[in-house]
């Protein structure tokens, strides 16, 4: 028998051998009903209980239908299985009443879950009830994160749909190696503080071939971020994509080596965005990179603001203490629907270096839109006004 022969069966064996070893747990044998109306956190956690005490490879099952959960945390600090799939065929909704979770932070909480993979499934947060409240000027609770991972690692979250959150639809923080693909986020453009992704404290996560759109911004990034990659993206409604806030605390990790590219943001209120408390810090943004993006009817395609101070409280008359520096954006065409299209607004007491912007291009009704910078320092390319930006 021939070496490559050989090798065949061998595959065709390890292959098969996988697939044996894989146990399916089905959440309607831990009791989980598709009605959409009987609570099945419990069946659902129950069937990740059995999941992680598997010494192999375990696959958690839900079939088509909807699923009431009233919240769950699913954590892996014990779990012996260090592969553990989540598949999804139907949709998991969250209780309309509001008052049911609470404050409780997120509704759907993995916690230290190593080596986790999500495929398909809808998240649904049913958020309209506390967006009305809170739109009202009543006391309302602060609200949940549809989907949150927390402090884990090696996570792949692949053809998930979420929608309506009350708060943040998916929540990255303090995790690393977390690839998203294929996610769709949708909620209403008037839904408040409903961004798509947040990420925060975590390092080598990316996120591909998405489609974003809600009432805030459509990926956020906090905190303490590293080697983000960021490609694919169709945003809009929403807020575009930002770093930042950053530097509200006087001690504050930063932002490096940020990749965001092949974006298409629509009737968007930002395209790519930085920005910074006028506060003192010690954080920083560097190496970022903005490249072959497209804006259609965008208010604010290009914007640093340094300066943000809502209400004119907490930091009256203060510069940004947060560092910017080799920020470029690179190839970026469409169209503004305000006059000054490229806004760098910079801080006084730490100004921006190292901008780079190249072959920019951004127009405003049948012209070409204005550029504004303020404490920048760098080069340009692109339409004539860029020249006398920078």
């Amino acid at each position: 028998m021939s070496h490559l022969a050989i090798f065949s069966l061998l595959f065709i064996f390890l292959f098969n051998f996988s697939l044996a070893t894989n146990t399916i747990y089905n959440v309607q044998n831990y009791g989980a009903k598709s009605n959409g109306q009987t609570d099945s956190s419990n069946a659902f956690l129950s069937a990740w209980k059995a999941a992680c005490a598997s010494t192999s490879p375990a696959t958690i099952y839900m079939p088509r239908g909807n699923y009431l959960i009233r919240s769950a945390e699913f954590n892996g600090e014990t779990c012996k299985s260090k592969a553990i799939i989540i598949r999804i065929d139907g949709t998991l909704l969250a209780p309309s009443d509001y008052n049911v979770i609470g404050n409780e932070g997120s509704w759907i909480k993995f916690e230290k879950a190593n080596g986790v993979s999500i495929f398909g499934g809808t998240f649904d947060g049913q958020g309209a009830s506390l967006w009305s409240c809170k739109t009202s000027g009543k006391n309302c609770p602060k609200g949940t994160t549809a989907l949150a991972f927390y402090n884990s690692n090696n996570v792949v979250i692949s053809g998930v749909t979420a929608q309506n959150s009350q708060m943040f639809h998916i929540l990255v923080d303090g995790c690393h190696n977390v690839k998203l693909q294929g996610v769709k986020v949708s909620s209403p453009g008037n839904s408040p503080n409903t961004d798509g992704i947040h990420i925060q404290s975590s390092s080598g996560v990316s996120i591909m071939n998405s489609r974003i759109g809600t009432g805030d911004d459509c990926i956020s990034i906090g905190p303490g971020n590293s080697n983000l990659w960021i490609e694919g993206i169709a945003c809009g409604p929403g807020h575009g994509i930002s770093i930042g806030s950053l530097g509200w605390e006087s001690q504050e990790q930063g932002v490096q080596n940020v990749t965001v590219k092949t974006v298409t943001f629509t009737g968007t209120e930002n395209g790519v965005r930085v920005k910074t408390w006028a506060r003192p810090s010690s954080s920083f943004v560097r190496a970022v990179l903005f490249q072959h993006i497209v804006m259609a009817n965008v208010q604010n395609p290009i914007i640093i603001d340094q300066n943000y101070c809502p209400n004119h409280e907490s930091c009256p008359n203060q510069g940004s203490g947060v560092k910017i520096s080799d920020v470029t954006y690179q190839d970026i065409h469409g169209t503004s629907s305000t006059e000054v299209a490229v806004k760098l607004n910079c801080s006084k007491t730490n100004p921006c270096t190292g901008i780079t912007l190249d072959d920019v291009n951004l127009s405003y009704k049948d012209g070409r839109a204005d550029a504004s910078c303020v404490n920048a320092g760098g080069r340009a390319s692109g339409f004539e006004e860029l020249s006398h930006c920078l």
